[in-house]
């Protein structure tokens, strides 16, 4: 909206913030999207085909909760850079045509539209399981899938909706396609949400204060207010870090020594 000059008032990125999305999706998004699975399917992961797309905050933290449930996860992506620290962090990288042959259990966590398309339904196995905790319910193109299938869906459990191919193949869509860790479970735990909530009231807060400086354009959560948040929740948490002296500030700030 910025761009298009038709931003209205300033907003504050709180989604962006260090202190949101490196623990908000990262840890609340990979623990509650496992729980949602679970509940709704009671299916075991371990030793099943995991598939992640997307390797953001979300998609690393399901990709290491999937892990560490025992699943072999396999994460897709089209950003280089997330799909090389993915390949780096262990994990199978491969287009989604690919890893549609073979997993078990999909998650998109992108963001985007059609993540899992009407190609990928045809070359998935019978039984797959296809979840988003990502968006709205626009990454799996579900419409491509009733093309695809013979009558409407049979609702084996509740939040599984199971489709049957025409060429017989029974596959499960979890939650309608909506975010399956709100679907079929409750979210974030509040000791991670604590933080995001902090973002929005702090940097609330911030805005009313410097209402007469700020123009109509997006604005980073300001530095102070990310490391304001990181200590009150180590302080809560029970956690004392060191401090620089004055000697070691006045070393990271010089250029006379080092390699």
């Amino acid at each position: 909206m910025e761009k298009d000059k038709v931003l209205k008032f300033p907003v504050i990125a709180v989604n962006d913030a260090m202190t949101k999305h490196f623990f908000d999706n990262r840890y609340g998004t990979g623990q509650s999207t496992v729980d949602g699975i679970i509940r709704a399917t009671n299916v075991l992961l371990a030793g099943k085909n995991f598939v992640v797309a997307g390797y953001g905050w979300c998609g690393r933290g399901l990709a290491s909760r999937a892990r560490g449930m025992g699943a072999q996860v396999i994460v897709t992506e089209v950003d280089p850079m997330k799909a090389l620290e993915a390949v780096m962090d262990g994990y199978q990288v491969m287009p989604m045509g690919d890893a549609a042959k073979i997993g078990d259990f999909f998650c998109t966590v992108t963001g985007d539209l059609n993540v899992i398309d009407g190609h990928h339904f045809e070359a998935m196995k019978d039984g797959a399981i296809v979840a988003n905790s990502g968006h709205f319910n626009v990454e799996i193109n579900i419409p491509a899938l009733e093309k695809m299938s013979t009558g409407k869906p049979n609702r084996v459990r509740p939040f599984v909706d199971q489709y049957t191919t025409k060429d017989g193949r029974k596959i499960n869509i979890l939650g309608e396609g909506r975010l399956i860790n709100l679907a079929s479970a409750e979210g974030h735990p509040a000791s991670v949400m604590d933080m995001s909530f902090a973002n929005q009231a702090l940097s609330a807060e911030y805005m009313a204060k410097n209402a007469d400086k700020l123009e109509k354009k997006v604005y980073s959560v300001p530095a102070e207010i990310d490391n304001e948040i990181a200590r009150l929740k180590l302080e809560a948490m029970g956690v004392k870090i060191d401090a620089l002296t004055d000697e070691q500030l006045k070393y990271l700030s010089s250029w006379e020594e080092g390699t």
